[in-house]
């Protein structure tokens, strides 16, 4: 599918393509962070114990914006301050953020309990489903299904 501005590309394929977009670690973190911690302020990104120097973040959040994967949005209450929010670009790539989680903690050691992982892959599904109703609502709480799933 087509779409963005024209950019020289090192190949046609596909992932190639969408890695250029959103594939560096900090950018999936990013995204992570929006679908599943809830987080939307530049603060909660810089504070969420990855360790992103602010400049790469400032850097990241551009790209990711320019690439029509999340957008600012000027909190009403405050208006110096933004919020980021994923567009449905952004959102689609929920499924991919799934995957990766189940996939590095099935073959890696992480902080995901074994439990956990099991209960995400069971039920990729329903978990999809409620990532994108949050979205939909603009609700930023971190996401917790049925009060099962805690993340790392």
């Amino acid at each position: 599918m087509a779409g963005g501005t024209k950019t020289k590309r090192r190949s046609g394929c596909p992932v190639s393509v969408a890695l250029e977009k959103f594939g560096d670690r900090w950018s999936l973190l990013i995204i992570r962070d929006l679908m599943v911690r809830g987080y939307r302020t530049f603060k909660e990104f810089q504070e969420s114990g990855e360790g992103i120097a602010t400049n790469i973040l400032a850097d990241r959040l551009r790209k990711l914006e320019a690439a029509g994967i999340l957008r600012a949005e000027m909190e009403p209450s405050d208006r110096r301050r933004l919020n980021y929010r994923l567009t449905e670009k952004g959102i689609d790539l929920a499924p991919v953020i799934l995957e990766l989680l189940i996939w590095g903690a099935r073959h890696e050691k992480t902080k995901a309990s074994c439990a956990l992982i099991e209960r995400l892959a069971a039920n990729r599904e329903a978990l999809l489903r409620e990532v994108r109703r949050r979205w939909m609502a603009h609700d930023p709480t971190p996401l917790q299904a049925d009060g099962k799933w805690t993340w790392p």
